[in-house]
């Protein structure tokens, strides 16, 4: 078994993903090993974002990680651990409402595979990047980013 960061790149749907990881050195965190939970959305979820949003963040790293720990929980939660709960906290600092009442929801994000294993947590494949509020206040020339 790999790592979550191998465990990414090797699967190939997540190269925006690997590379604001690196941006927002955040690499070699996911490579400790630890029991983590990443919500990880795909190229394509990423695609969905505003125009010109992800290279705002790749601009400002501390925003950048602000986004990106905010799809990691800081212990590994199965799919079949998520129908207990309604919320958990994020690395950072901000709850994620679960919702399994029609498969398993994440805030407004769908998980469209789940319970992918690594060495050092499980990761959770979703369809819309998760944006804290913090994060979704921001604006960029004075239009709102999100």
């Amino acid at each position: 078994m790999y790592d979550i960061v191998d465990t990414l790149v090797n699967d190939g749907r997540f190269t925006t993903l690997v590379e604001a990881i690196n941006r927002a050195s955040l690499l070699q965190g996911l490579m400790e090993p630890a029991a983590i939970t990443l919500f990880a959305p795909t190229d394509e979820a990423f695609s969905k974002l505003p125009s010109g949003t992800m290279g705002f963040f790749l601009d400002n790293p501390p925003e950048l990680e602000k986004l990106l720990t905010y799809h990691i929980i800081a212990k590994r939660i199965l799919s079949t651990d998520a129908a207990a709960l309604s919320s958990a906290p994020t690395v950072e600092g901000s709850m994620l409402t679960i919702n399994t009442s029609d498969g398993i929801k994440v805030n407004d994000a769908k998980v469209i595979e789940p319970d992918i294993k690594a060495d050092n947590g499980v990761i959770h494949i979703i369809d819309t990047v998760l944006v804290p509020q913090s994060v979704s206040e921001l604006s960029v020339a004075g239009r709102s980013i999100f």
